[in-house]
Order: structure tokens, then C-alpha cells, then sequence
């Protein structure tokens, strides 16, 4: 009877391997196409492997009852199926350690469906199918069956046994089973068949137990009360922090004009003590509300956290919060490394341009000395290099920066080089101009220029413009690319050593002696102020005209940017040295009749008995006989 009884175990074990003992839908995993052939591959091995069981076992009981017929006489026999029996018992023992092997392998792609129990918790998992029942489905049965359990009033912890066969235990309570262990099954957990249905069921037991306690009366009542007092306790720490941000709002007003004062910037209120006041009122408003939600957020676990059918709200909520920081803690400590050696580039490339700094500033002092490099063009080269320096040290820190290899990251980085390079083309050909400005040496800071028709000192000379002040104090700001294009005249670069020729014109008529106009001019120059004595000023007779010739007097002066007032005393000069000489500057439309009129000169300059000349008539008399 035992024999017939194991064969159809091992008949109906074989029928649930030739139906499949892997799941073949997960919704915790996609398996691909590659996975998913050679799970099929693996489980087909466990079925030749089960295969192969089911004939030797049918095998070992045809011979121990072969064994138990024959007669005590018959030794040679009895040793011959002995040997047969233990050749099929050490094949047993390999056929377990293959399925072992097997049922490794196929772990790394199936996953278990998990038997929730009555409060949402996972109890164990199943992996196998068993018959015609998928892994799901012996799941979701298990589940349906613990809650009749549950729901059972007359439940009995001691009715729950365990029927043990040969490769296959069920756990039965009564005349129901509430679920089978198999062989597979114990594999999978490493484990046998009889630990493991002892196991599965002390956590159903457990489970229903644990579910009548907490369902009971007494202990909901405990929970609803303990769930007031948390709520009670809720209120009341809302009621205290409002109470006592109202309390820091009250000494925030109280400190105007005490302890809080303007902040002012020389003459400049930065901010008044009402300002301060309202901005930390809003700050003290802020962080009122922040410690409300902090400590909602923190009794909301503790209450879900009383009843076992919200007990796992709790763990969702404090994850949404601790999850986040665990990520960021994480991801903080992997990219430690990283940023330690960004911290290092960073400080190595400081010094360089430390050092670079102090040969510039030794130039630009004169202290250090390079042919064919001007102490101007220290400041400058330091910026460029500076930049080329810089932009370097980003090549390198960038692939250390956090998601440098990411698509989006690569992306935002082409599209900021794309409005860099056409948003500021205008802008890059004033900073090239500027470059080039400062390379040719056209002029420095405090020069007098003229560039177009612009004529001033130049206050600042920027990357991308250049600044002039004029005469009258306006400030006119040129792009380094108009000055490129323009032609400048420096007045002041070489007038410190050679001297500036400053000139101005005078026309005079022919009755006046150019000798006499020579000395004049000359006279007038050396009486200005910044014209220098040596080189001695000259006169040029530019041109003759039809009524006047044109005297051009030239004369040297240092101060480029006095040329205004040099000007201005020359001309006045020039009027007082002609009319000293008697020379009249007379306009080539201005026509005098000297018999009669006052001459043009200033009476200061003529003398004390001078007269108007009176007109001359003169008269012819004809012959008495005419």
C-alpha cells in the first residue's frame, strides 16, 4: 500500500514539473527575449532531472518489494538487488545536487510573488508553480485562505498540522489545505520539505493570531484612544508653536529703533528699520509654518503607526523624506573623490596664477625688464593668459563634474556655446579690437586724441571701449571696433620729448611788410605761456592770395592737453603784438578809405595826438584864355 501511495505522488510531482515550475509573468521585472529562452532551457533540465526521478523511484520500489519476496536462503540474489538499490540511492543524491545547480541559475531571473497577510506585510514568497496553479495564483489562493482562517470565529491554533509525504507536505486546518510545500519549493529556500512547511506554517499561525489580538475589542479601543491622545497632543503643539512665533513677532517690533537700526552705506539707506522689520516678520512667518508641517510630518507616522492596517502609511511617509536623504548621502559620498580632486585642480591652477600675477606686476613696475615687451602690455597679456588659464582648468575639472556624461548635461552645454558664439559676435569683435588697441601702442591713459571727429583725453581704455573726455567735460564712449576703423591722430605721444608744433593762420594784407609780420608772430608766440623758447618758433607764409597773404605761425609746446588755452593766449597775442606794430588784421572784405576814417586799431595802441586823416581835395584851375 506504502509503494502505491509513492508512486502516485511521483506521478502527480511529474505532472506538475511537466506543466512548469517557473512563473512565467512577473510585475516586478520585464525579463527579455535572451532571459526568458534560457529560463526555458533551465527548466527544461529540471524536468529531465525530475523525469529521470520519477523512473528510478518507481525503479527502487519495484526492487524493495522484490528484496521483501525473496527467500532468506536466496543470499546471492538478495545482494545483487542490494548493490541495484544503492546504485539508484547514490543517483538520487546526484539528481538533487543537479536540481540545486539548476535552480541557482534560474534564481538569477525569477522573481517570487509575495503572500501579503492581513495588514499589508509580506509573510513569504512563492516562487514555483505546483500543477495547473502558477506561482500568482498559489499566491493570491494562500492569501484567500488565510483570511477565512482569520475570519473563522471558532479558529483553533492547534488544528493547523502538517501532512507529510514522500517529496510533497501539505498544512491542512481541518478538512481544508491551505497550501502545499514540494520538493522545488524547499530547494528554492534551501532548505527540505519538512523544515520548510514547519516554517510557513508557525508564520500562518502566527499571522492569525496576531490578527484576532489586534482585531479584538480591547485592543481597538486601547489603539482609538492612544490615536486621540496623539491627535490632543497634535493640537496642542500646534497651539504652542503658534503662541510662540506670535510671541517672536511682538519682540521683532519691539526691537525698531533699538536693536534694529538702518543699515546705511556711507549717505545711502540701504535698509530702514521698518524694511528689516517686515522682512523678518516674513522670515519668522516662514519658518512658523515650516515647524507646523516638520512636526504634522512627524506625528502623522506615529498615529498610522497605532492600527496595523495603516502601519505601513507610516513607512511610506517617513521614506519620502529619509529616502531622498539617503540617495543625496549617497550620491555625496561617491562623489567625494571627484570633488576632492576638483578642490586640488582648483588650488594648483590658483597658484599658477599667483605666480603669473607677481611677473606681471614686476613688468608692469619696471622692475623686471624683456626686450621688445612694453610694462603696458603687462596688464593686458595677464588678462588673456589669465582667461586661457581658466578655460583650461574647466576642460579639465569638467569630466569630474556630477552628470558631465549625461545627454541633457552635454546639451545645455552646446546650447550656451551657441548663444555665447552668435549672441555676442559684436561684443567679441569690440574685445578683439580692444586687444589689438592695446598691442599697438596707439595711445595711453591720459593722452590727448582725436579719433574720427572726436577730440579729448582718454579716461579708460576697456575690453570693449575706449573713453574720451572732451573739452567741454563730455564723455564720449567709443567701440574698440569704431576706433579700429577710425584714423587717430596722438597728440601727446611724443610731445614730452620732441615737442608738439601747435599752428594757427593769420591773413594780412599786401601793404603790410611780411618782415614786420614775421617779428610780430614770433613776438606773440614767445609771450604765450607752455610755448617753449627752444626750438624757437617760425613762421610760413602758406599761400597769396588776391587780397591778402596768409601767415602761419608754428610753435613747440610740451602740455598736448592744454592746447585749448594755448590756443586761446596765442590769438590773443598775436592781436595785441600787431596792433603794438601798427598792423592792422583786417577781414580780405573789409575795405578802409584812409582819407577821412578812423583806422581799425584800438586807441589804446595809437598815439595821444592821433587824428583821423581828413580827405584830400584837390583842385585845377583853367587858364582865363580856356
Amino acid at each position: 500500500m506504502k509503494s502505491v501511495k509513492t508512486v502516485i505522488t511521483l506521478l502527480y510531482i511529474f505532472f506538475s514539473i511537466h506543466f512548469g515550475i517557473a512563473q512565467e509573468d512577473s510585475t516586478v521585472v520585464k525579463i527579455d527575449s535572451v532571459a526568458l529562452e534560457m529560463r526555458g532551457i533551465l527548466t527544461q533540465k529540471i524536468y529531465e532531472i525530475e523525469s529521470r526521478r520519477v523512473a528510478d523511484s518507481i525503479k527502487r520500489t519495484e526492487l524493495e518489494e522484490e528484496i521483501k519476496s525473496l527467500k532468506t536462503t536466496d543470499n546471492l540474489k538478495k545482494e545483487e538487488l542490494q548493490a541495484e538499490l544503492e546504485a539508484l540511492n547514490q543517483k538520487e543524491k546526484k539528481r538533487i545536487s543537479d536540481k540545486k545547480k539548476e535552480i541557482e541559475a534560474l534564481k538569477n531571473s525569477n522573481v517570487g510573488y509575495p503572500v501579503k497577510g492581513f495588514f499589508k506585510d509580506t509573510l513569504f514568497s512563492i516562487y514555483t508553480k505546483l500543477g495547473s496553479f502558477s506561482a500568482k495564483e498559489r499566491a493570491e489562493a494562500i492569501e484567500r485562505r488565510l483570511k477565512s482562517l482569520g475570519d473563522d470565529i471558532n479558529f483553533n491554533e492547534n488544528s493547523i498540522k502538517i501532512d507529510n509525504y514522500e517529496i510533497i507536505a501539505d498544512i491542512v486546518y481541518g478538512e481544508m489545505i491551505v497550501m502545499s510545500v514540494s520538493e522545488i519549493d524547499a530547494l528554492w529556500n534551501d532548505s527540505s520539505v519538512e523544515k520548510l512547511s514547519e516554517k510557513y506554517s508557525g508564520i500562518i499561525t502566527q499571522e492569525i493570531l496576531r490578527y484576532r489580538n489586534e482585531t479584538s475589542f480591547t485592543t481597538l479601543a486601547k489603539e482609538i484612544g492612544i490615536a486621540l491622545l496623539v491627535i490632543l497632543i497634535i493640537i496642542l503643539l500646534i497651539i504652542f508653536i503658534i503662541r510662540f512665533f506670535r510671541w517672536v513677532d511682538k519682540k521683532i517690533i519691539a526691537q525698531e529703533g533699538k536693536r534694529i537700526k538702518a543699515l546705511e552705506l556711507k549717505d545711502y539707506t540701504l535698509f530702514d528699520a521698518k524694511r528689516q522689520i517686515r522682512i523678518l516678520l516674513l522670515i519668522n512667518k516662514i519658518l512658523k509654518w515650516f515647524v507646523i508641517f516638520i512636526a504634522i510630518y512627524i506625528m502623522l507616522p506615529i498615529l498610522f503607526g497605532i492600527f496595523p492596517w495603516t502601519k505601513h502609511f507610516a513607512g511610506k511617509l517617513f521614506g519620502y523624506v529619509l529616502n531622498p536623504l539617503k540617495k543625496i548621502l549617497h550620491s555625496f559620498w561617491n562623489y567625494l573623490p571627484d570633488l576632492i580632486t576638483i578642490v586640488v585642480i582648483i588650488v594648483v591652477f590658483r597658484y599658477i596664477l599667483k605666480g603669473i600675477r607677481f611677473f606681471k606686476d614686476e613688468i608692469a613696475k619696471g622692475n623686471l625688464k624683456i626686450d621688445g615687451f612694453y610694462p603696458d602690455w603687462a596688464a593686458p597679456t595677464f588678462q588673456i593668459v589669465r582667461v586661457l588659464i581658466i578655460a583650461f582648468m574647466l576642460v579639465v575639472i569638467f569630466p569630474y563634474l556630477p552628470g558631465s556624461d549625461s545627454p541633457i548635461f552635454k546639451g545645455v552645454s552646446v546650447f550656451l556655446g551657441f548663444l555665447f558664439t552668435f549672441g555676442s559676435a559684436g561684443s567679441l569683435s569690440n574685445v578683439i579690437a580692444g586687444m589689438v588697441l592695446t598691442y599697438m601702442r596707439l595711445f595711453t591713459l591720459g593722452d590727448r586724441v582725436k579719433i574720427g571727429d572726436v577730440v579729448g583725453d582718454v579716461i579708460e581704455k576697456s575690453t570693449l571701449v575706449t573713453r574720451v573726455r572732451t573739452n567741454k567735460n563730455e564723455i564720449i564712449s567709443i567701440p574698440n571696433s569704431t576706433v579700429m576703423s577710425s584714423h587717430t591722430i596722438n597728440y601727446s605721444s611724443d610731445a614730452p620729448e620732441k615737442g608738439l608744433i601747435i599752428h594757427t593762420t593769420v591773413t594780412i594784407g599786401y601793404d603790410v611788410p611780411w618782415k614786420d609780420m614775421y617779428a610780430a608772430l614770433i613776438d606773440a608766440a614767445l609771450r604765450t605761456d607752455y610755448i617753449l623758447k627752444e626750438p624757437q618758433p617760425f613762421v610760413l607764409q602758406t599761400s597769396l592770395e588776391d587780397f591778402y597773404v596768409a601767415y602761419q605761425i608754428n610753435a613747440y609746446v610740451r602740455e598736448a592737453n592744454k592746447q585749448a588755452t594755448i590756443y586761446s593766449d596765442l590769438h590773443q597775442n598775436i592781436q595785441d603784438s600787431c596792433n603794438e606794430k601798427g598792423i592792422e588784421i583786417l577781414s580780405p572784405h573789409y575795405r578802409a578809405a584812409r582819407d577821412g576814417n578812423k583806422t581799425s586799431i584800438p586807441s589804446d595802441y595809437l598815439p595821444k595826438d592821433y587824428e583821423a586823416p581828413s580827405f584830400n581835395i584837390k583842385t585845377q584851375t583853367r587858364d582865363k584864355k580856356d
